[in-house]
């Protein structure tokens, strides 16, 4: 049995060999824009959002630019609740009405942007709260489906307000709300927004924090978790119905920022504490990494 000061000394000893191993990480990482979508039990569990939020910060201090965007679809539903609105969904997507849509406004971008600038700024981040309604950020579109009011999608990104940002070492937090050029304004699904602003930054890494391990050749087993795949395997496995549900538009999302130009797209487990680093900074990686072919073996697991 160690004692005590033996167990310190092995601790100490882990945590320099996990410093070691980042190194060459953060180095080849270093001022490269790393777009973070934040959902799930990472938003919702008190002990993982603080380990997220610092996650985060050390991206920043370490020399990458990380961008967050997130939705809030719990505290969403939470507020219609108050109010009396009946949470509605057709196909997988919100049902927004017009009385919905004022809702959605407000808890995205009055409540849960704000908490999340508020605990990165706490963490000795700064962070700057927007929607793409700031700046022209995004300009939005009728999604196009009947019958589901105003759900959007990207039109455009504008992104100078955000590198004038990250240039000057702010972390722009952003939540998935925009308006069309009329001023109207639509509920937009957060993984697409992440994956627009992504492609139109040029970013390094687009990340997607899932209630899943990654991409699973059976679901039911995390034991069948892929770890490296490209874009011509992903499309297989949507045709293949291996990729199925609500991991279609997840893994759709990544294709599409990959093939606009997107280094690496990743879906890691929220659930795990440090998912963040783990996935970035170590060799083994933790979650799913969709590359482009042609990175396909020359870029780094």
């Amino acid at each position: 049995m160690l004692s005590e000061h033996e167990y310190f000394q092995q601790a100490e000893a882990t945590r320099v060999r996990v410093l070691s191993e980042a190194l060459p990480y953060i180095q080849q990482f270093a001022g490269r824009t790393i777009v973070v979508k934040y959902g799930g039990a990472a938003m919702k569990d008190g002990a993982l959002k603080e380990k997220v939020i610092r996650d985060i910060v050390f991206l920043s201090c370490v020399g990458l630019r990380p961008v967050v965007v997130h939705g809030g679809g719990p505290e969403i539903n939470s507020w219609l609740g108050k109010l009396n609105i009946e949470p509605q969904f057709k196909n997988g997507l919100r049902v927004t009405d017009a009385a919905t849509m004022d809702v959605v406004e407000m808890v995205l971008v009055g409540r849960v942007n704000k908490e999340i600038v508020s605990l990165i700024n706490q963490a000795g981040g700064q962070a700057v709260g927007l929607c793409g309604k700031d700046g022209n950020l995004i300009t939005a579109r009728p999604q196009g489906d009947e019958g589901i009011g105003f759900v959007g999608e990207v039109s455009s990104v504008n992104i100078k307000l955000l590198e004038s940002l990250v240039s000057n070492g702010y972390i722009p937090v952003v939540s998935s709300v925009a308006a069309d050029e009329t001023s109207q304004a639509y509920n937009i699904n957060a993984d697409t927004v992440a994956g627009e602003i992504a492609a139109a930054l040029g970013a390094e890494k687009l990340i997607l924090l899932t209630d899943t391990a990654g991409i699973l050749r059976d679901y039911k087993d995390p034991g069948t978790l892929i770890p490296k795949l490209d874009i011509q395997q992903a499309r297989q496995l949507i045709d293949a119905g291996i990729v199925a549900g609500g991991m279609i538009p997840k893994v759709t999302c990544c294709v599409r920022s990959l093939a606009q130009g997107v280094k690496a797209a990743h879906i890691l487990d929220g659930r795990i504490p440090h998912s963040l680093l783990l996935e970035i900074f170590t060799d083994a990686g933790i979650g799913s990494m969709l590359v482009a072919s042609e990175f396909m073996s020359n870029y780094k697991r």
